[in-house]
């Protein structure tokens, strides 16, 4: 009834996934098959029994945006974007990325007032630009992707256009920058600008469009960082009173930097487990290397094998380079292959 073939090429990766509606017994259901290109495939299928068509449909067309947002190309040479729909999909708008320091680190800049502090969220980075063209999300490596209804009635609730950053958080988006309004590019303006703007500009009372709490003396700095310390907050963001927004990441240092509560990681799934429980891996000098197992949650869809996910950890064992205690928190794709590796991590001081 309906298939397609998705390649993908990336350093020494070189892979394939097919997908497909068939019918059977009076019903259709979804197969998919994936591996390295020139090998046997794995197969599978995302309907244990026959669905009605518009299910079966639905399926389909979740599996494929899924994948073409992974860097997946109807395009042979596996080039993301060439030769495909997502080439309408890539922006060239790139999110700004920080540095992570420590809690000696963090204790200074609390006492430093040209520094101002944020909750760092446990959420999915996004961008959101709103101009007379419509209103789209943009993840972390430039390409459109979808928004929740109820995040998009908010933002187009609001006057003006801009570009918004900030973090994804359930049916809650949590702005914690402004990049434009009204023709403006804000990005060269002193951080402590753009964010009374940012202010001026965000619905306070909407249930799914917020602001970030910002502290920027050290009485409040250092209030804010033990409430969320308290509540298991993933951890804070520091900016300069006078940066100005720059996108990528500094080889070192600069002017955001983040002091993450606990440790979080991008793995590999080398592995589906019994007892709905995955083999993780990380790529050391081109190749996989294990990097322990996680269970998956039983409200959590079980990911796929090569699916990149996200884990948090209290940390990884040299000898093994196995994470402890992992909790897994999602499929990610908005991550590349080539960031899945060995140096994520952070290993267990030596006694």
């Amino acid at each position: 009834m309906e298939q397609i073939t998705l390649y993908f090429r990336e350093g020494s990766s070189d892979k394939i996934y097919q997908a497909g509606i068939q019918p059977k017994d009076g019903g259709f259901v979804v197969h998919f098959a994936y591996g390295r290109r020139g090998s046997a495939l794995t197969t599978g299928t995302k309907t244990q029994s026959p669905v009605d068509y518009q299910k079966a449909k639905g399926i389909y067309d979740k599996l494929v945006r899924e994948k073409t947002a992974k860097g997946y190309t109807p395009g042979e040479s596996g080039t993301p974007w060439q030769h495909s729909d997502k080439a309408q999909q890539a922006t060239g708008i790139l999110p700004q990325l920080l540095n992570p320091i420590g809690e000696m680190e963090a204790v200074m800049l609390v006492r430093d007032p040209q520094w101002i502090m944020q909750e760092k969220f446990d959420g999915r980075r996004l961008l959101i630009r709103h101009s007379d063209h419509g209103t789209d999300g943009i993840n972390r490596t430039g390409l459109i992707v979808s928004l929740p209804q109820v995040i998009l009635n908010a933002v187009e609730a609001l006057h003006g256009q801009f570009m918004l950053d900030g973090e994804l958080v359930g049916e809650q988006f949590i702005a914690f920058d402004l990049l434009e309004l009204n023709g403006t590019d804000y990005r060269p303006m002193p951080c402590h600008e753009r964010l009374l703007s940012l202010s001026d500009l965000i619905d306070h009372s909407s249930a799914h469009l917020g602001m970030a709490e910002t502290a920027s003396n050290t009485a409040t700095k250092a209030a804010l960082l033990d409430q969320l310390k308290a509540d298991n907050a993933e951890g804070v963001v520091f900016k300069h009173h006078n940066a100005s927004y720059t996108t990528g990441r500094p080889a070192s240092g600069g002017d955001a930097l983040k002091l993450k509560f606990y440790e979080t990681a991008s793995f590999l799934v080398s592995q589906i487990n019994e007892q709905r429980s995955v083999s993780l891996a990380l790529l050391q000098q081109g190749s996989m290397v294990p990097a322990g197992n996680v269970t998956i949650p039983p409200n959590r869809d079980v990911p796929a094998k090569d699916d990149i996910v996200e884990v948090r950890y209290l940390y990884a064992f040299p000898e093994s380079g196995c994470v402890y205690q992992p909790v897994y928190l999602g499929r990610r794709d908005d991550i590349p292959r080539s960031a899945c590796s060995t140096g994520q991590l952070k290993f267990k001081k030596a006694a």
